[in-house]
């Protein structure tokens, strides 16, 4: 589709903000109103709209994305949704090391348990750690403790956080985010470790180089998101 508007605007309106393109409400991609919770993310979605130059690339607009999957497919429906992202509680990434070589262990132990102290202070919970990739069982109340912290975030904040969690799989870093506990570049740093050691030891490959900086793009958009809804 082209560009069809000369100007985006943000309004508030029904309790919220919006975007209006020439006067006319943005709506999302099911034809419901695309009402956000802060101004602020109101201002770069528009931010969005108007940084479009002919044709509307929806991958260049991740914001709009999020707060459209927050209306459309989050809101309508929002306990299967956050039951899907507590799963991840009962095997976050920070849970299962690598039993080799060492330094990659000590890379690993150094960002990992950062997450995993910051989670103990935060749920009172703790967690088992294994070598390997065999699934070890994580305590009931932990399960309970991150499961419960997902079910109480809104949809904004739910569709915001998928992103994180999905791709780095780490709930721990995602919500560690969420409330400030690690900036983004700390929580990327510690969720693609070991593709970012992959990449060192067996030198420059475009491929996974390019395959990691679209990661890392969709991660930071997630990132934004959740920060603008503060």
């Amino acid at each position: 589709m082209k560009r069809f508007w000369k100007q985006a605007q943000v309004v508030e309106r029904d309790g919220g903000w919006g975007v209006e393109l020439d006067g006319k409400p943005l709506r999302t991609p099911a034809r419901d109103p695309l009402i956000m919770p802060t101004k602020a993310l109101a201002e770069a979605v528009g931010a969005e709209w108007n940084g479009i130059e002919e044709k509307i690339d929806p991958g260049a607009m991740p914001l709009t994305g999020l707060a459209n999957a927050a209306v459309d497919r989050v809101a309508p429906d929002k306990e299967p949704f956050a039951k899907d992202i507590g799963r991840y509680a009962e095997a976050d990434l920070a849970c299962y090391r690598a039993e080799g070589p060492s330094a990659l262990v000590e890379r690993q132990a150094e960002l990992w348990d950062a997450l995993l102290g910051w989670g103990r202070r935060r749920f009172d919970v703790d967690f088992r750690t294994t070598g390997g990739i065999v699934h070890v069982d994580q305590p009931a109340a932990t399960i309970d403790q991150l499961n419960h912290a997902v079910t109480a975030l809104d949809a904004f904040r739910l569709a915001g956080l998928a992103p994180l969690v999905t791709i780095g799989g780490s709930l721990l870093a995602a919500l560690g985010v969420l409330e400030g506990a690690f900036t983004p570049d700390q929580a990327w740093e510690a969720v693609s470790v070991d593709e970012r050691w992959q990449l060192e030891q067996w030198g420059s490959d475009a491929e996974a180089e390019a395959a990691l900086d679209n990661r890392r793009r969709d991660f930071m958009a997630g990132a934004r998101f959740l920060e603008l809804l503060n």
